[in-house]
Order: structure tokens, then sequence, then C-alpha cells
């Protein structure tokens, strides 16, 4: 087995250094980070104590989702647990619940194994707790980066938005609703809101105000009552597709059909969406190809030291039944 003594010798630095950067328990510069992880991960060196000694000697990754009942971030939960397998990894889950208050104790709780690294999906990485404690190699998944953690895999949501709205108004319609879970619990929701509201714009026309519900229930429960008698949209966006079909049966309850008297759009790609009659209009977000793109990312990072970067993903419109044109 590599001894510290080893990786400090390859790096070309003190034995404290290469303590203090493997530990994570004091300051070095990022080229010597680069330098020591680099050499600890060609002399197969693990410190003492780390998450591989408790777990059978497989070291592990943190994940930290919104929600693990989610169709999304299960298939990119999936896609990172299988790349992880082939690197020798185990995974570690925490979630958040759509709750920018839990996500510091999620992330602290993932710490306590020692990770290798991490990979969070956070409310918003701009106000996110979560992101001020000084953490392992970290990607951001389905987040923009920033300044502190520039490492992140994303589709353009924002982009999405714009692209799925300059749609609706392709086939005629002028009172686009967008219905959005809770923005201040997803900058995901937020960036497809301000894509919506560059498509109204460049069309000159009006946008109305987001409709916003909590993220983590009440989607059977949705009442559009008052927002069809006072805003009367012929079409709605939801910024996800299982708002979408929570739309879908609200409106439904209204004595309304989709698409004939309101068309319906969302966002994500979820299989449920394609076995509905007819299949959901939705922006198809390449969930699981983040996933591994994010696992393989961290472990370029962690592994062979290489430089944080941004990946973006493409995305696909998927003309589906629930538009139609007016």
């Amino acid at each position: 087995m590599a001894t510290l003594e080893q990786v400090a010798f390859r790096a070309g630095c003190s034995l404290a250094t290469a303590s203090r950067v493997l530990n994570r328990n004091g300051p070095a510069s990022d080229l010597m980070v680069r330098k020591v992880r680099r050499a600890a991960a060609e002399l197969g060196y693990r410190p003492a104590g780390s998450s591989a000694g408790r777990l059978g000697h497989r070291p592990v990754v943190g994940v930290l989702i919104p929600s693990i009942t989610n169709p999304v971030f299960a298939s990119s939960l999936s896609s990172i647990q299988n790349r992880m397998l082939v690197a020798g990894h185990g995974v570690l889950i925490a979630q958040s619940n759509y709750d920018p208050a839990r996500e510091a104790d999620a992330v602290a709780a993932l710490l306590n194994d020692r990770p290798t690294g991490l990979i969070l999906t956070v409310c918003d990485p701009s106000t996110s707790k979560a992101l001020l404690a000084k953490l392992p190699p970290t990607v951001l998944l389905n987040n923009l980066p920033t300044a502190q953690f520039p490492a992140a895999v994303t589709a353009n949501n924002r982009g999405a938005g714009r692209e799925i709205t300059t749609f609706l108004i392709g086939m005629g319609h002028r009172r686009i609703l967008f219905l959005s879970g809770n923005f201040a619990a997803s900058d995901r929701a937020r960036l497809r809101y301000r894509g919506y509201l560059d498509a109204m714009a460049e069309n000159g026309l009006t946008p109305l105000d987001a409709v916003q519900i909590p993220f983590v229930s009440g989607y059977d429960q949705l009442d559009l009552g008052v927002a069809m008698t006072s805003l009367a949209p012929t079409a709605i966006i939801a910024s996800n597709d299982l708002l979408a079909l929570g739309v879908i049966g609200a409106l439904k309850r209204e004595g309304l059909s989709v698409p004939g008297d309101v068309s319906v759009a969302g966002f994500d790609g979820i299989a449920i969406g394609r076995l509905i009659d007819p299949p959901l209009t939705t922006i198809e977000m390449p969930d699981a190809s983040m996933g591994a793109t994010a696992a393989s990312l961290l472990l370029d990072m962690a592994e062979n030291a290489a430089p944080a970067r941004h990946l973006d993903v493409a995305y696909t419109l998927r003309r589906g039944g629930t538009v139609r044109a007016i």
C-alpha cells in the first residue's frame, strides 16, 4: 500500500503539504492540490480513516438531489451509480426535498463519510449555504457554475424556456401562462421562466406573471379555477413534466379538454409523458447523460487532478399531442 511519504515525494512537496491537501485541513495552492491528488491517484493512496476503510476498502462519492422520487433525478442518479460502479466507487445519497434550509445539513452528513468528491444539485447556487463549507472536489449538476465551484454539468434551461414558448407562439398562442414550482426552490424553473419572458418580449407579447406552487406535494389536487377565470390562457407551460400532468388533471376537473380548450407543455421528457393520451409536448432534458457526464467529470477532477470545467448538454423539443394550433 502506498504511503503518504511516497505521495509527497512524487508530488514534490513536503509531508505536511500532502497531508493538508488529502485531508482538506489547511491551505494549499491550486497547482499543489492538483499535483498531490494526481500523485495519490497514480499510487492508489487513500488517507487513513477515509470512507474507503468503512465500506470494504471502496471509496465513495456523495450525491445531493432535491428529490429521490422525481424521475428526473432518479435517472441522473442511476447513471451516476453505474459510472461509479465501473470506477470502483460507492455512492452516498442525500435529498433536500427542495428545501434550501436542509441542504447544508445534507451535505454535512455526506462529508462525515469523507467522500472522494461531491455531485450537488442545489436549489440556488448563488444563495446555497451548502456551498459555503470547504468541500472536496465538487461538480454541480443542473446548476450553473459559480466562481467558487466552476465545475458544472447543465442544460440550457433559459434557452429551453425560450424555445418551448416560441413554439407555442408559432402555433398561434398569445396568452401563455407559466406555472411553476417555487423559484426559490429551483433555479432551473426560474431560468425556464426567464426564457419564457425572452420569447414573449421578442414577439411583442405581454407576459403573464408566473403562478408558483410548492414542488413537493399537491400536483394531484391542483386548482386552476381562479387562474383560468382571471387570466384566460390558451396555453400553459409547466416548469416540469410532473407538474404538466397535474395541470392536465386540473383542467379536466374544470371541464376543459387538452389540447381542445387549452394546450399544455412541460420540461424534462419523463417516460410517463409519452404514455398518456395524447403524449405530452415537452423539452426533453438529457438527465441520464448529464448524470454520467457529472460522474466522469468528478472522477477526472478527483483522481486525475483535471481542471474544473463547465459542460453543457443539449436538450430536444419533443412535439406531442397536448399542443394544438389556434
